[in-house]
């Protein structure tokens, strides 16, 4: 089978580099992207920006890839000399997390207001970002939520990483996206909750303790540290000082004993479901309604408009 040529160019970038050689290797097996993303259990868009530096490869990904492409463990070997950091001049700590957490063995999150992403249906997500800075860009739209959903699926499964989840009651009583988009979200909740590795809770209003005004993430990575990640105004935080860690782990504990039983948390998002099934069934009859009524307006319009006489035929 012919390969495509490309050129190697002269680069400083470690990252750019172990995408070359991560493409080369991909191309000389007859994969496309799509494929080897399907393979790897990624996204082909994930597989681009492994290929240009763009982000970093999971461990557990690149050691696959090296056993799909035969490379004899090139591809390992060549990750752990670079420097994945050494090209951002304005770190961008978001994605510094994501790469984190997509190599994490457990995650345990508080979340405020809104269901937090790894626990998003794609209308709910959509409906997030269609109010962020990505408002009135559809296409922006779809590939923010399928990168989302892309970031979910390692921990939806049943041999997944541990995902421990504590959710303030506002983030399934606050409207997005409108009751329709409400309600597949809460039917998404309850059957998330069915995997063994996933756990929901919901910390009602009247027992949220008062220091738990900001939601937080900390994952377990596999060389046994434990890193937050916590969001203020206009950025992210990323840290793994001890210190840090033990200030939110202790939050995180005050928000466990604080929250309602698995059995009664899932029975409360439940009765959320029914009452955005409710407004659902409502706005629909609300706008039936509607319909009909501008319907028989427009009907009394036509009846009662000026009466025109007929005209006269000439010689009549």
């Amino acid at each position: 089978m012919a390969h495509r040529r490309f050129k190697r160019e002269l680069t400083a970038s470690s990252a750019e580099l172990f995408g070359e050689e991560l493409r080369f290797y991909r191309e000389l097996a007859g994969f496309t992207q799509e494929e080897l993303g399907k393979l790897l259990h990624c996204s082909r868009t994930n597989i681009t920006r492994y290929e240009t530096g763009q982000r970093r490869m999971p461990p557990e990904l690149v050691e696959k890839a090296d056993e799909l492409l035969n490379t004899g463990g090139a591809l390992k070997r060549l990750w752990g000399r670079v420097d994945w950091n050494a090209g951002i001049e304005h770190p961008d700590w978001f994605q510094t997390h994501v790469d984190m957490e997509a190599e994490a063995v457990a995650a345990r999150i508080f979340q405020l207001a809104v269901v937090h992403g790894l626990l998003q249906c794609r209308e709910y997500a959509e409906s997030v970002l269609a109010v962020s800075d990505a408002a009135g860009k559809p296409k922006v739209i779809e590939e923010r939520a399928a990168a989302r959903l892309a970031r979910q699926r390692r921990f939806l499964e049943p041999d997944g990483p541990t995902l421990l989840v504590i959710l303030d009651e506002s983030a399934i009583r606050t409207v997005v996206g409108g009751p329709r988009v409400m309600r597949r979200q809460m039917q998404h909740l309850l059957t998330v909750s069915r995997l063994p590795n996933v756990i929901i809770r919901v910390v009602p209003f009247t027992r949220r303790p008062a220091n738990a005004d900001k939601s937080m993430v900390m994952l377990e990575m596999p060389d046994g540290r434990t890193c937050v990640y916590s969001e203020s105004l206009d950025r992210g935080h990323s840290s793994d000082d001890p210190a840090i860690v033990a200030r939110h782990r202790w939050s995180y504990d005050l928000l466990h004993e604080a929250a309602l039983s698995v059995a009664d948390s899932l029975a409360l998002i439940a009765d959320a479901l029914e009452g955005f099934r409710n407004d659902e069934e409502q706005a629909r009859f609300d706008g039936l309604a509607q319909e009909q009524l501008q319907r028989q307006q427009r009907g009394r319009l036509h009846r009662g408009g000026p009466r025109i006489p007929p005209r006269r035929r000439p010689g009549a």
